[in-house]
């Protein structure tokens, strides 16, 4: 058995180093990629949380709210366009969008082949097949109308306070020059010789100059940060509330450069906070729930340093762990399965990456095709490049579908199955084809319906089922989070009943 070095200096151990020790040598394979003793497992998470719980007490750790974007409008195709200029995925299904640059097919993701950063090599421009099937670039697509929730941070001192999405995609921390002013923080220390640059395929662009400061996420203090101050912004970024963007993937992917044009990528939040010596192991992770406004009560919410150990009783499942390939900078795990109403789909070698900063579930046509063929009326449509479901289904008859994080699988709810108003008739559905990209990647849409623990320090992802049982009636739209309010009126008839008024697809909340 390999010691960890955190304890190789350790003559004698405690019952907690001990539980600790445990947890992260042991096995997590007994007939499925995840097993553990659950009676095991139960204690091994109360002492963590236990020592999560001192660490929140000492530092007065607190929820980040994750705010919902006011700008962001749900919009089928364009989502899909996000994720082909975000991936440089190549459609395998025909549509008018395509991927302006196509990579050498004898390269691929999971082989290791590409370069480190080469993600962001691939932001180029997205084209448009026209009239005479020559290709068009289209026009911006508003990358940051697809950021679907916003979170305050602190920067500088004294401390400022700026809107940023939290991205589990990337890994910069860029701020736009409005919404950050380095000049009036006394601790902002200039890195000479470092640029950096992010490039969309929308043509969106940020750049600017690099520097260090102190910054404050949920009560967490984090010193010495890399923070890449925009200089110049293109339209889509100068405007609206975004003040940028928070990188929570891994390090190989943030795009810092010398002036000499060599890489040199910087720690993100997360690394840094593993560095601090105030950080204990267990606490070398943060957390994320998401959350609709069809759910009556909860709020969307980050945690640094600790799990929300509430919400996981609440939700009546030990935690899921697995192992995470971070190689190509992304929190990348197994997922071999899928399944349709109960209908397995052995998807062998098949992996998967969680992804807040994508909007949409994109996996493999063999899953993809599975589940629209068990909904009625679904179709593939060739004009919003994606799979549309008729308005006139309801939500019990969608069928179950779930996607495995290591050996277990989680029901994707199926209100989240419908995305967007397409047109008249039809929804843009949450689930669509990831083209060429040899893995899945499961954004908000799968998201929402678990409880994510994303823990660095242990290079493994958790997952606890998190669907709401009591809901409103929601109906997806255009604008903010997809949801309309539900229409109640007084019935004046004698029994004084409470009438509900909703689209015919969805069932009507029993308290309306």
């Amino acid at each position: 058995m390999i010691i960890p070095s955190y304890f190789s200096n350790t003559t004698t151990l405690s019952l907690q180093q001990l539980l600790l020790l445990s947890l992260l040598t042991t096995n997590y394979t007994q007939d499925s990629p995840n097993y553990q003793n659950p009676h095991h497992q139960h204690n091994i998470m109360e002492s963590i949380f236990i020592a999560q719980s001192k660490l929140r007490a000492e530092l007065g750790l607190h929820k980040v709210k994750a705010i919902p974007n006011s700008k962001f409008q749900r919009h089928g195709t364009k989502a899909y366009a996000s994720a082909i200029n975000r991936y440089g995925l190549q459609p395998t299904k025909p549509g008018p969008l395509t991927s302006g640059k196509i990579r050498d097919p004898s390269t691929n993701w999971t082989s290791g082949k590409f370069a480190v950063g080469a993600i962001r090599d691939m932001w180029t421009s997205l084209v448009e097949k026209t009239g005479d099937n020559k290709p068009g670039e289209v026009g911006a697509q508003d990358q940051q109308g697809d950021m679907e929730y916003l979170c305050e941070v602190l920067i500088g001192t004294p401390p400022q306070k700026v809107l940023l999405d939290f991205d589990t995609g990337s890994a910069d921390l860029w701020v736009r020059p409005d919404a950050f002013k380095n000049d009036q923080s006394s601790t902002f220390a200039p890195m000479h010789n470092k640029s950096w640059k992010i490039e969309y395929g929308d043509g969106s662009s940020a750049s600017g100059f690099v520097g260090q400061d102190t910054i404050s996420i949920g009560g967490l203090v984090i010193k010495k940060q890399a923070v890449e101050v925009a200089k110049h912004v293109s339209s889509q970024f100068s405007q609206g509330v975004m003040g940028g963007l928070l990188g929570l993937a891994f390090k190989q992917i943030n795009t810092v450069h010398s002036t000499m044009g060599i890489r040199d990528p910087q720690p993100t939040p997360v690394d840094n906070m593993i560095e601090q010596e105030d950080i204990p192991k267990e606490a070398e992770l943060f957390t994320s729930a998401f959350y609709s406004s069809r759910d009556l009560k909860p709020e969307s919410f980050y945690t640094f340093g600790w799990i929300d150990q509430d919400l996981v009783k609440k939700c009546g499942e030990e935690i899921t762990w697995a192992k995470v390939d971070n190689s190509q900078g992304f929190w990348m795990f197994d997922s071999t399965s899928a399944s349709v109403d109960g209908d397995k789909i052995e998807l062998s070698d098949n992996k998967a990456i969680a992804d807040t900063g994508t909007t949409l579930a994109l996996i493999s046509d063999e899953a993809c095709d599975a589940l629209y063929k068990k909904i009625d009326g679904a179709a593939y449509s060739e004009k919003y490049q994606g799979y549309l479901i008729p308005k006139s289904i309801k939500v019990d008859s969608l069928p179950e579908f779930s996607v495995a994080v290591g050996g277990k699988e989680f029901v994707i709810q199926k209100e989240d199955l419908i995305f967007a108003e397409a047109d008249e008739s039809n929804y843009y559905g949450g689930v669509q084809s990831r083209g060429s990209m040899p893995f899945d990647i499961l954004g908000d849409t799968f998201l929402k319906s678990i409880y994510a623990i994303w823990d660095q320090g242990n290079s493994r992802f958790g997952a606890v089922p998190k669907i709401e049982k009591e809901q409103k009636a929601p109906e997806p739209s255009k604008d903010g989070d997809g949801a309309q309010k539900v229409i109640c009126t007084l019935d004046k008839s004698p029994a004084k009943k409470s009438v509900c008024i909703a689209n015919s697809a969805f069932v009507c909340p029993s308290d309306c």
